[in-house]
């Protein structure tokens, strides 16, 4: 007996069918991989399930018995538990805390903290998820985080996990380290919904693998019946390539130039310390580094969103050190934001509105402060179908597409402006991969037309793609330079986490990763060989 099933479950936004009919069933001691394009309903499946959403039909149940699914507390006492894409912790409190937020041990309105710390322990020793009981959230890494995450659905029960894009900042590492977890739940005898877009993944860790698009179930396979090209034309309904060729680079003069750059963090903390780099026309250089250290500093301050503490920064020999974001923009910079809710879009105004931020002061959008209605929507037109923006017409609010869909309508925004500098923040975060490959194109054409671009990105396979120089940085500075063809995924993720301090070679100007997996005390030739057999 399946210990979840849903049956024709059909779930209606205003003017968009997100779930049509979508049945499926859970099996016991199971991991079954949900994968599918954005808006194709799967994240929006999984939140009917766990009841942040309503279904206008069908049925769900639960070891054989239909249940009503109205809110989290009725999944998590159904057993349910759902780990988010975004955090749902609470950072300034410990681990022992957030884990027993809403449930804590005691009596009489007094916390018992003795027993909730030993129940946290008692949990952590059972599944192999060793965290510090005492340490802040706010003290801890992403993967550790998402490890307290998990920790606190099985604190309240679960037996079906469900995990949104779990793997969007984690590190190679984390990534293995995670699986790991997932599967040793799996032997414990829960059942995981891996939510994802990410066919590498889905492949590495699932027993069965079931596809989505526009809101429906169109196929289900398994990793030893097909292949990333397989699932990816299954995903998008066409052949995708999943690694754009971008041929070799061909330098020109200094677009951006970065010099000492220090930079204070809302904490003020130094969170950008003596950073210098440079990006010429026609290359695209990248920025690698976990979450938090320093890179969304140091993007605030190229575009003018956040005031260095030293340093310069010179765009085409324009100092641009003290420029605000409206003078950057003028100056030639555009801005793909990592958090396209709070930076790239506004939300309640509609996709017309929204492709038009930053430019409505300018020709050919306005005249003499008039802005020309019948030019911006024309614009709009081309460019939603150009990049194939999900959406019935130019005059939908934003809030009302799906993430991956939002994130398109900011990269047609910023790319189209045709800047001399595109500072791309995570460009496909959310996106599934056909969007993926119509982006790294869209951004390989803006290096073959002489363009320079700073990437800053967590996906580490988009940094090696697309990269011609990759800049680590681990704790405000810029670790490690690596140039075309000196590193993997695997060297990186070891110079991310604050590896290699010393350096491996005083002759080479890079540390290849030959010479990381020779060094002694990485931690990477057990990887390797557990990778390999």
């Amino acid at each position: 007996m399946p210990v979840l099933e849903l049956r024709d479950v059909t779930k209606v936004f205003p003017g968009v069918l997100a779930n049509d009919r979508v049945s499926f069933s859970l099996e016991r001691g199971e991991i079954l991989a949900l994968l599918g394009e954005n808006g194709a309903g799967k994240s929006t499946i999984m939140n009917v399930v766990y009841g942040l959403l309503s279904a206008e039909g069908g049925e769900i149940l639960v070891d054989g018995q239909p249940v009503r699914i109205r809110s989290p507390r009725q999944a998590i006492d159904l057993g349910i538990g759902m780990v988010h894409q975004h955090f749902m912790l609470v950072e300034p409190l410990t681990v022992t805390e957030n884990i027993v937020l809403g449930r804590e041990p005691g009596k009489y309105g007094v916390i018992d903290f003795k027993t909730a710390r030993m129940r946290v322990e008692e949990i952590s020793d059972r599944y192999g998820l060793k965290v510090d009981p005492d340490a802040r959230i706010v003290d801890l890494p992403v993967g550790m985080q998402q490890r307290v995450e998990i920790l606190k659905a099985l604190y309240q029960g679960a037996r079906v996990l469900i995990l949104d894009e779990p793997t969007a900042v984690l590190t190679p590492q984390e990534v293995r380290e995670l699986f790991r977890v997932v599967r040793s739940l799996v032997d414990e005898g829960l059942s995981v919904v891996f939510i994802t877009h990410k066919l590498e993944e889905v492949m590495a860790v699932a027993d069965r693998i079931l596809v989505m698009r526009a809101g429906r179930v169109v196929g289900e396979t398994k990793p030893a019946d097909t292949d990333d090209i397989g699932l990816a034309r299954m995903m998008v309904g066409r052949d995708v390539v999943l690694r754009v060729e971008k041929g070799e680079s061909v330098p020109g003069e200094p677009v951006l130039e970065v010099s000492d750059l220090r930079v204070m963090g809302d904490r003020g903390l130094e969170a950008v310390s003596g950073v210098s780099f440079s990006v010429h026309g026609g290359e695209v250089v990248a920025v690698a580094g976990v979450s938090g250290n320093g890179q969304t500093e140091l993007v605030e301050a190229v575009i003018g969103l956040r005031r260095p503490a030293g340093g310069t920064i010179v765009l085409k020999d324009a100092d641009i050190t003290q420029a605000n974001a409206r003078r950057s923009i003028e100056a030639g910079v555009s801005h793909i934001p990592e958090d396209r809710h709070r930076r790239g879009l506004v939300l309640q105004f509609n996709l017309a509105e929204n492709m038009v931020l930053g430019d409505h002061r300018v020709a050919p959008y306005t005249n003499a402060g008039i802005m020309k209605p019948k030019v911006i929507t024309a614009m709009a037109k081309k460019r939603i179908a150009d990049y194939d923006i999900r959406t019935p017409s130019e005059t939908v609010s934003a809030e009302n597409l799906s993430g991956g869909n939002q994130q398109k309508v900011v990269v047609a925004r910023e790319i189209g402006r045709n800047p001399d500098l595109l500072v791309a923040a995570q460009p496909t975060r959310g996106l599934d991969v056909g969007a993926i490959e119509f982006v790294h194109r869209q951004i390989l054409e803006e290096r073959a037309n002489g363009k320079a671009v700073l990437l800053v990105s967590l996906e580490l396979e988009e940094v090696l793609s697309l990269a011609d120089r990759i800049l680590v940085m681990f704790e405000g500075r810029i670790g490690r330079e690596f140039g075309p063809g000196e590193a993997d995924a695997e060297t990186l993720g070891y110079y991310m986490t604050g590896g290699g301090g010393e350096k491996l070679s005083e002759d080479a100007p890079y540390a290849t990763t030959a010479e990381v997996r020779a060094s002694s005390g990485t931690g990477l030739q057990d990887g390797a060989r557990g990778e390999a057999e």
